[in-house]
This record gives structure tokens, sequence and C-alpha cells, in this order.
């Protein structure tokens, strides 16, 4: 798990780099449409800037940011690999992984897709027009960024459940110790054995005060008689 939390992070690291650059990119995929013809149709693929890039990019600059996005985008559908040889999971993590594989997947239409709050991408578009041809594919990686820290917030309290789940149940089944109940009756023993102590004291010197023989005193002598 912590290796999968260093791989994301260090992504994260990329598209923030990358974000900076936004208008970059943007002016790219424009440059390589126009080279392409293909002006009026939405960018709706990681095939589609990949086609792009290798047949109709004649720029360093704008194939260097192109390559930059299909190379994180090759980062995280790797990772979305490493996290199902790490747990399989239940409903909810599997849900999550699926979606960032549909998402991540060559061929898949990301047209429709939009990435909001706290992601200010789409925002960054200038014009309605350009909102459209390329809002999808700004929203691409934020938004399966977010639903990989997502399954990966949720497997650590999954994992945190069971462990402290199993710790509760074997302090239930875990015998209760004696040595408690001993040191408890130890007190109230302690003080019983103190008490008929004293009582056997007192009865003794009662019973010395009242069978103690008198002291026979001397006989009388007349004084300078001795």
């Amino acid at each position: 798990m912590n290796e999968v939390v260093e791989t994301l992070r260090k992504i994260e690291q990329n598209y923030k780099l990358f974000q900076q650059q936004q208008f970059s990119f943007v002016r790219a995929l424009e440059h390589t449409r126009e080279e392409a013809h293909d002006l009026i149709r939405p960018v709706s693929s990681i095939t589609q800037v990949q086609c792009y890039k290798d047949h109709h990019c004649y720029n360093a600059t704008d194939r260097r940011i192109l390559n930059m996005f299909i190379s994180i985008c090759n980062d995280l559908r790797s990772l979305c690999q490493k996290l199902e040889t790490v747990h399989p999971g239940d409903s909810v993590s599997n849900g999550l992984l699926e979606k960032c594989k549909v998402l991540l997947n060559d061929s898949n239409d990301f047209t429709a897709i939009r990435a909001t709050y706290p992601h200010g991408v789409v925002n960054y578009l200038s014009l309605e027009e350009a909102r459209h041809r390329y809002g999808g594919v700004v929203s691409l990686i934020p938004i399966v960024i977010d639903s990989m820290s997502e399954w990966i917030t949720y497997m650590k309290r999954h994992v945190l459940y069971k462990v402290s789940r199993g710790r509760a149940m074997s302090k239930k089944e875990t015998p209760i110790s004696q040595a408690p109940s001993a040191v408890h009756l130890a007190a109230p023993t302690s003080v019983s054995n103190k008490h008929t102590v004293q009582l056997q004291e007192k009865d003794f010197q009662t019973y010395l005060a009242e069978n103690q023989r008198p002291q026979q005193k001397a006989p009388w002598r007349p004084p300078g008689k001795h």
C-alpha cells in the first residue's frame, strides 16, 4: 500500500507541472488539429491525442507537452493495474477501479466528462467553443487521480476497521484474568486477619486479668527487725 501511495504522489507532482502548462497543451492540440484538418469534432480519446502527436505534430514544444499528457495517462494505467493486484477489495473499491480503467481506456470517449471543484481546469478554457472541444481532455487526469485517491482512502479505512474489529474480538475471546480478583480479595482478607488478631490479643489480656492470682504479701515484720 505504501508503494501505491508513493507512486500516486509522484504522478500528482507530474500532473501539477502539466497543469501549469495547460495553455501550451491546448495550443498544441489546436496546431495538430489544424494539420490534421480535424477542427470540428472535440478531442474525445487518448488515441486521438496519440494520433495527433505521431502524425500531425511538427513542433518540438507541442510534441513535448502532448507526450507529457500521454505519459501521465500511461502511468495512471500502470498504477490502476497495480491497485488490482495489491488488494482485490469489495464492491466499492472495485467500482472505483473500474471507473479508472474505463476512463483510461485508449478508445474511451471522454467528451462529456467535466472536472469540478476544486479543479479549475475547465474554467481556464476561455471560450465556450474551447470548453466544448477540450473540456473532456483536460478533465481526464484530475478525475482519475481523484478516483484513485478515493480508492486508497477507502482501503485504508477498510483495513483499519478490520484490524480494530479483530483486536476487539480477540479481547472478547481472551479469558478474564483472575489476578484482579485475588488482589481485591487480598485486601479484605488482610483486614479480617488483622481484626481477628486484635480480638485475640484483647481476649488474652482479659483472660490474664481475670485469672491472674493476687500477689501474696510478705509477712509483717516489726520495724528495725530485719
